[in-house]
């Protein structure tokens, strides 16, 4: 596409791309924007270096001026976008990039792989962290996905309010707090669970978790509490019934004088399992495979549209794919969150040209990212910050938005038509 649109002389029109899901995975109430502050840094560092160009050269892929082009790429366009950890709806413009044609094109593939990934991951984890209340969760599944997409995941499930990650990566690269307890392994290592207990406490303090599990679950809690005291840390359970061991063990560890030691479950838990257990002396929730596969929405659906460019006379003009099922909205856009005056949600209001009124209890959801291809405000996509916008926009939403049940989207999304001649206007008009 590059190729040819620099031959004709179209790749230098200035176009507005949206980042938008159609709609969510089925039944889900909302999704959640993660994946922004990852995204913003990588457009700003996205370059072709001379082995990605001698492969090109070599390959035959595109031509020597298109090489040219690639060679010296860097973005200089304009970024904005739901802040992350944001909730979002169908239609919603998660992300609206203007650049010339060239420059913004070739950024697709990066924008969609972080954002799809990211917001999966992080709209799976607020239904986690929804069911589970005021319960931690860990995130403890690095070994079942990609070992890149493992930090990614850890990231994002943190934003959607996941306590802590057994990925080390994730805490050294974004700083998400980490938590982690031993393996069967450890247990079989040893001959027996006194001796892998006693080490275990022997080395990191009797606060540890143990897992006690492995052979018999009574023994093993009655053998932790012996070693430890009262002052286990935790014991953690990991197959069979949970519920119904959480509350025997409960009652073990209180007959025993343990009535501090936090009790940790794991095995392939999700959102619905996590709301099966809220009934059960569980203190916290360990989540793996169902949390880094999106809980079966391994990617959030979103696309990247030409919503609008720029005619022969310089005027910005919308655009839009019309083909059946994969409609897209021409023009650019701008979101309100409508609120009550109660300060509930009660629609996605978007606007096609220009922004929507507010009627004085309303929030702007487009911010601006990058601006001449730079990070606008670097703090403002700090985790913690990504962390407590999230907490505050799923409290917003009605009482729907938490039920696990399928059911259509919380909120519904609303466009406005936009006025004659409005088309081009830019979303810097819209404050966050």
């Amino acid at each position: 596409m590059v190729e040819a649109a620099l031959r004709s002389g179209a790749a230098s029109r200035r176009c507005v791309f949206e980042v938008f899901a159609r709609r969510l995975p089925e039944g889900r109430r909302y999704g959640v924007v993660a994946g922004t502050g990852r995204l913003v840094e990588a457009v700003e560092r996205f370059r072709f270096g001379d082995a990605e160009i001698a492969f090109l050269r070599d390959t035959g892929v595109v031509d020597e001026p298109t090489l040219e082009f690639l060679a010296g790429y860097r973005f200089t366009g304009e970024i904005w976008g739901y802040a992350e950890g944001e909730c979002y709806f169908p239609g919603s413009p998660v992300l609206v990039v203007e650049a010339d044609f060239a420059q913004a094109v070739v950024l697709e593939t990066l924008v969609l792989s972080i954002l799809n990934h990211d917001s999966a991951v992080a709209s799976a984890a607020s239904r986690m962290t929804s069911a589970a209340g005021d319960r931690p969760c860990i995130e403890m599944g690095s070994r079942r996905t990609h070992e890149e997409a493992a930090v990614a995941s850890a990231r994002a499930a943190y934003i959607a309010g996941f306590a802590t990650t057994s990925n080390l990566e994730a805490g050294r690269r974004f700083g998400v707090p980490t938590a982690g307890t031993a393996a069967h392994a450890f247990t079989l290592l040893h001959d027996d669970e006194r001796e892998a207990f006693a080490a275990q406490i022997s080395s990191l303090g009797k606060g540890t978790t143990l897992l006690v599990d492995t052979y018999d679950v009574p023994r093993a809690v009655e053998l932790a509490v012996e070693l430890a005291g009262p002052e286990l840390g935790a014991v953690r359970l990991d197959s069979g019934d949970l519920l119904e061991q959480a509350r025997e063990v409960r009652e073990q560890l209180d007959r025993l004088g343990a009535t501090g030691t936090k009790i940790v479950v794991t095995s392939d838990l999700d959102e619905y399992a996590i709301a099966a257990l809220a009934a059960g002396p569980v203190d916290r929730y360990g989540v793996g495979t169902s949390l880094v596969t999106g809980s079966g929405a391994p990617t959030a659906g979103m696309v990247y549209k030409l919503v609008a460019r720029t005619d022969d006379s310089g005027e910005l003009v919308g655009v839009a794919k019309k083909s059946k099922d994969k409609q897209s909205v021409a023009g650019r856009k701008y979101a309100l969150r409508r609120r009550n005056g109660r300060g509930v949600a009660e629609a996605e209001l978007i606007g096609i040209g220009e922004a929507p009124v507010d009627d004085g209890d309303d929030r702007a959801l487009l911010v601006p990212l990058m601006a001449g291809g730079e990070v606008v405000d670097r703090a403002a996509l700090a985790l913690d910050v990504a962390r407590a916008r999230h907490a505050a926009s799923r409290a917003e939403l009605p009482a729907a938005a938490h039920r696990l049940q399928r059911g259509e989207p919380a909120i519904p999304t609303v466009f406005e038509a936009p006025s004659p001649g409005d088309a081009g206007r830019s979303p810097t008009s819209v404050a966050p």
